[in-house]
């Protein structure tokens, strides 16, 4: 058994207390042990990044640039390898593992980019014989806290900008998908990033990630994960006046109008609610259908639906991987349970017994339900998606943005003007038309409105926003 260890001033540290990272598609794969630490781990973690940040913010935009490009260029060339790797760990399948590390890869190469673009402005004074520059500045040592449904994509869009823009870093993975995480740790030691500027802590979050945002030494948290955590992290951030930037749930709606391509509609729905076994935030989780197109709608994506491959994510003929873990599994057949008692008809959503013990799930779905019943209220996380029929495009937009989130919203239709309309109203971060609710680019803002997310947007340029401070000088020359 490969046993890995914690990453501290560029050392493997050994905290004992090793943990298994099960494979969810075979959980008598064991993918590795990792040491957890503890609240003393990341009090030496903190220290040392403190000590090693205001070297790495004085190295030249080119020393940050090489280690970022060595990273981006080593995940890229590697996706195949890494990706197995994911797909072991996480239950993504192959392709859609090998696609998360290309992510990656993208990420680092644009934030290298990123490193050498980071320039400030002159100002005119409205006073005479004044100058004035305007910086952006490092912020100092930032706490990362990641989930695990996206598990080398998103340490690498916090990690990315971190560094490309001077801070030192302690990442905290999440304890069911710590491989990818050590990837991204191993190429930064490759690349020469120096010791102590990024620390990697494997741990429980009620542990490690308490110890990270209660830490004075901490400038900045960023936090994606539960609703619930998000929260309270948000009050503690407040309290502690840390800069705080916290992305969480979401209950998206998709609308598909009477006048939508079905086969772009039903495409598109299928592949937002239910790829990566419906496990992003991004999922298309509420399908709300005009009445004329219902059921030819229905009909059509119901069959699309049953008739995806369900098993092993490194099978070619694999299309849904299983369920990240037991506890996930156990929490959508709750879901799937209470849908039946909320008069609402499924089809699917049964837990499935294949070759290999593992926590497989059949893609389920919740015909005749109202936007008012539990399963459309509280965010899921599995293969699960709702029909909500509506009689016009005003109930559509109503329906959409009745929800306490607000990360993605899409649309189909064919009228330029009901697409114009929706962007508009619809009450969310990122609106998507004739496009899946799921897939975003990585040179763009990241993020949501309401319960979805709180603080800066994530990725693009607009990252800068989070991971730097600005600071205006004046100088008088008279």
């Amino acid at each position: 058994m490969t046993k890995h260890m914690s990453l501290i001033d560029g050392k493997w540290a050994d905290f004992g207390n090793f943990q298994p990272d099960i494979n969810p598609a075979d959980t008598n794969d064991v993918v590795g042990e990792f040491s957890y630490g503890d609240a003393e781990a990341v009090n030496e973690a903190v220290a040392t990044a403190k000590r090693a940040q205001p070297g790495w913010a004085a190295a030249t935009p080119q020393a940050r640039h090489d280690v970022l490009a060595f990273v981006g260029n080593k995940l890229g060339a590697n996706a195949e390898e890494y990706g197995r790797i994911l797909a072991r760990e996480e239950g993504k399948t192959l392709p859609e593992a090998m696609g998360e590390v290309g992510r990656a890869s993208q990420v680092f190469k644009f934030f290298s980019g990123e490193a050498l673009r980071l320039g400030g402005e002159l100002h005119p004074s409205v006073r005479p014989d004044i100058d004035i520059e305007v910086v952006r500045e490092p912020l100092g040592v930032i706490g990362l806290i990641t989930p695990w449904n996206f598990p080398i994509a998103i340490p690498a869009w916090k990690t990315a900008p971190a560094l490309a823009f001077g801070n030192a870093v302690v990442l905290k993975p999440a304890d069911l998908t710590p491989a990818c995480a050590m990837i991204i740790a191993e190429a930064l030691q490759e690349g020469g990033c120096p010791p102590g500027v990024f620390n990697l802590i494997y741990g429980r979050g009620s542990v490690v990630g308490e110890a990270l945002v209660n830490h004075p030494d901490v400038a900045a948290i960023s936090f994606t994960g539960s609703s619930a955590v998000g929260n309270r992290l948000a009050e503690t951030c407040g309290r502690l006046r840390k800069k705080v930037q916290i992305e969480m749930g979401g209950k998206n709606p998709m609308v598909v109008m009477d006048d939508a391509d079905l086969d772009t509609a039903v495409g598109a729905c299928l592949n937002g609610a239910f790829f990566s076994t419906g496990q992003r935030c991004t999922a298309s989780s509420r399908l709300i259908v005009q009445s004329g197109i219902h059921d030819a709608f229905v009909e059509k994506l119901s069959a699309q639906m049953t008739a995806l491959t369900v098993g092993d994510p490194l099978d070619p003929a694999t299309q849904i991987g299983p369920v990240v873990d037991e506890k996930q599994l156990l929490s959508n057949l709750d879901y799937v349970a209470l849908a039946k008692t909320e008069v609402a008809e499924v089809i699917g959503g049964e837990r499935l017994e294949l070759a290999t013990p593992g926590f497989y799930q059949a893609p389920a779905l919740f015909l005749g339900t109202t936007n008012d019943m539990r399963i459309n209220r509280e965010e899921i996380f599995g293969p699960t998606a709702s029909i909500i029929k509506v009689d016009d495009f005003e109930e559509a937009v109503a329906v959409a943005n009745d929800t306490d989130y607000g990360l993605s919203s899409g649309i189909c239709t064919s009228s330029l003007k009901y697409a114009r309309d929706y962007r508009r109203r619809a009450d969310a971060g990122m609106i998507m038309v004739n496009l899946p609710t799921a897939g975003v680019d990585y040179h763009v803002p990241f993020g949501g409105r309401k319960g979805s997310s709180f603080g800066p947007r994530e990725q693009g340029s607009f990252a800068a926003e989070f991971y730097t401070s600005v600071k205006t000088s004046y100088v008088f020359s008279g």
